[in-house]
């Protein structure tokens, strides 16, 4: 298991509400200030997590070398290997929705401060994002990787939860006008994404199994 094998779950931590509340905010009122705000927010909490749940399995694997407890390890495979299985049903149940959630409508006037809570609380209260910290912590923890793997982790979510800033900051009005088409898309179909990259991590993890 290395680093870059846990880097497309961060597609996963960003699909759904996540990404659509960031292209809203790309779209709101004071939409510089406030998806910074959001970044800041999301970031923190998603820090948090992987930091609570890299300690956890830490604990668990008992602070051991490596693969020299190979026990530990292999036990840790299994309970990523659930983990995952649990995520995936999680992303299908909420696969589809006709329109974005009500209360996401009054992003667009939405300030600073509400955006940053609003990173936290999407972050830390979703349990499909609980579920993506706690893969990526249990697969660097348990086979002895050190805490600062999580950060480029924590990059990549970040970045891709900034595209839609990027946007705007690049291509101005006209980034205005086609976010709401991606919004959409992204509404419609972002859960399969997340479901063939999750895919792919259960094969990993599955082959680490068998070996």
């Amino acid at each position: 298991m290395n680093l870059a094998s846990v880097l497309p779950l961060a597609v996963v931590m960003v699909a759904g509400p996540q990404v659509i509340s960031a292209i809203f905010l790309a779209s709101s009122r004071d939409a510089k200030r406030s998806s910074v705000a959001f970044l800041a927010g999301s970031g923190l909490a998603t820090l948090t997590g992987l930091s609570v749940w890299y300690l956890v399995f830490h604990l668990i694997r008992g602070g051991g070398d490596g693969d020299k407890d190979d026990g530990t390890r292999r036990l840790i495979d299994w309970i990523v290997l659930a983990i995952l299985l649990v995520l995936m049903v999680l992303v299908y149940l909420r696969r589809k929705r006709s329109e974005p959630p009500k209360w996401m409508g009054k992003l667009e006037e939405a300030g600073p401060r509400f955006a940053f809570v609003l990173g936290i609380l999407l972050f830390l209260a979703m349990p499909s994002d609980e579920a993506t910290m706690a893969a990526v912590a249990g697969s660097l923890a348990g086979h002895g990787k050190p805490w600062p793997h999580l950060l480029p982790f924590l990059f990549v979510t970040l970045l891709l939860l900034a595209l839609p800033l990027v946007a705007l900051l690049v291509f101005g009005q006209r980034a205005v006008a086609v976010l709401p088409k991606i919004r959409n898309w992204a509404n419609n179909h972002s859960w399969l994404v997340s479901e063939a990259v999750i895919l792919i991590f259960v094969a990993i993890v599955a082959s680490d199994l068998t070996r």
